[in-house]
């Protein structure tokens, strides 16, 4: 084989490789990326729910203040 084709075959394989490293290296910075905004939503959904629990429970106060001043006033 001549020079140029080695070289040809060369440069071809260091693109190759180049190119996976690079695609596999981009797909775990996204898949770590994924995960925290996943940890993220998580927290957030808690939050949430926690919010919505401490919003009923303020409501049945909010009430029971109500009846007892209806109490208190009669």
């Amino acid at each position: 084989m001549s020079t140029e084709i080695i070289t040809a075959l060369l440069a071809l394989i260091g693109t190759l490789v180049g190119s996976l490293g690079g695609i596999l290296t981009a797909g775990k910075l996204s898949n770590y990326r994924i995960e925290q905004l996943e940890k993220k939503v998580e927290k957030h959904n808690n939050i949430v729910e926690r919010v919505y629990a401490v919003e009923n429970s303020v409501k049945s106060a909010h009430h029971r203040i109500d009846e007892l001043r209806e109490e208190m006033n009669k």
